[in-house]
Formats: C-alpha cells, structure tokens, sequence
C-alpha cells in the first residue's frame, strides 16, 4: 500500500476494515449458532439461522463418540420433453460426481465435498419419512435441495426442456473391520422422493441447457 497514492490508500484501508468487519461478524454469528442456548440467541435466533443456513451450519458429528457409519449418494432423474416426445432419463448420480471430482485433486473444493452431502443432511433432517415435514426450515430444505439438483444438471445434455425432477437416496452402512465379529447389514436402503415440477425458483443460474423461456416466467 505505501507505494500507492493517499486516495488510493484510503480506498484500500477501507477496503480491508470492511472485509475484516464482515469476517468478524460471520465467525460471531457462527459461533452464536454452534453455542449453548443464551439470551443473545434466543432473542436473535432467527436473524442468526437466517444468516447461517444452509451453505453454513455446523455440526459436531466428526467428534461423536459414534461417527457417521454409512455412506450415502443422492441421484436424481429428470423428466424431459424434446423433439422425440417425453422422457425420464436414467438415474445420475450426483455424490458419485463429486467423488471423482475430486479423486485426485489435492485441493478439491468445498463444495464438492460438502454442498450436496450436507444439503441432503438438511433435507432429511427436516422431513420424515414419508417426505413430509413442516416449517420454514423444512420449506427451505427443499428448494435448497431442488436448486442443487437443477445446477447438477446443467453440465448434462439431456436434449430437452426438464420439466420435472425426482431425487433419490442410497444408504449403505459401512463393513466392520476383519478383526470385528460385529455383524452390519450393508444392503443399500434407497429413499425415493416424489417428483417435482420444475419452476424458476429451481434454476438460480438462469434458464439454460435447453430448457424453454417460458419456464422462467
């Protein structure tokens, strides 16, 4: 900075106590949303999920005295119509993508390795079952979800228009070691949503990859 001229350094002083100030919020607001419950957050609880989820919540299931003994990959299939009429193409899945995305890279990104995964952790935290559940936070699951599978989809030719999506789950816990006598069923479980019509709200990047204009409006 000092080889820049007074204007310039203001600017940049400014600059960087505002990204600082920024920086120092998000970790305050983080660390309020991972904290026992106290007077801040039970009077600002909502401002401060409002800020965090989904792209920042927070667990503390890697330091649990029973880790995460499954592995689970989300597919989705899109029902397209093109010049050769209406179709559902194969199940694609998404969490395989990821994972050769990011074999072999020594600096993969956060969001291959976690924008899906937690934001099938989020749904299913929110709705039962029967795919039900109730809430803002089930409702923002979902779209979150949706907007996630759409953006998927973007980088496959599906030569149509997608005017309807399911997505699925496959569950398959984890082996016991050789030297455990532990028995673990390592049958998949899938967990089949139903299918929804594509909207706007569904496509953050815009209206492309063959899709009309008119599903935008």
């Amino acid at each position: 900075m000092a080889g820049l001229s007074l204007p310039y350094q203001v600017a940049a002083a400014v600059a960087l106590a505002v990204i600082g100030l920024a920086a120092c919020l998000h970790v305050a607001v983080v660390f309020l949303h991972v904290a026992p419950s106290n007077t801040l957050t039970k009077e600002h609880g909502a401002a401060v999920d409002a800020w965090v989820m989904p792209e920042f919540e927070q667990n503390w299931k890697l330091f649990a005295p029973n880790p995460l003994q499954q592995n689970i990959a989300v597919h989705v299939r899109a029902e397209v119509v093109g010049d050769g009429g209406r179709r559902v193409t194969p199940w694609i899945d998404l969490t395989g993508e990821d994972g050769a995305a990011i074999r072999g890279n020594p600096i993969p990104s956060h969001t291959q390795q976690n924008e899906l995964r937690r934001a099938w952790d989020f749904y299913a935290n929110q709705h039962g079952d029967d795919g039900r559940g109730s809430g803002l936070r089930a409702e923002l699951s979902e779209r979150y979800i949706r907007r996630i599978a759409m953006d998927r989809l973007e980088d496959h030719r599906l030569g149509g228009r997608i005017e309807r999506i399911q997505i699925r789950s496959s569950t398959t816990g984890v082996g016991a070691p050789p030297w455990s006598d532990e028995k673990i069923d390592t049958r998949p479980f899938r967990r089949v949503l139903p299918w929804w019509t594509v909207t706007a709200a569904d496509l953050p990047g815009g209206v492309t990859g063959g899709r009309a204009t008119e599903v935008a409006r």
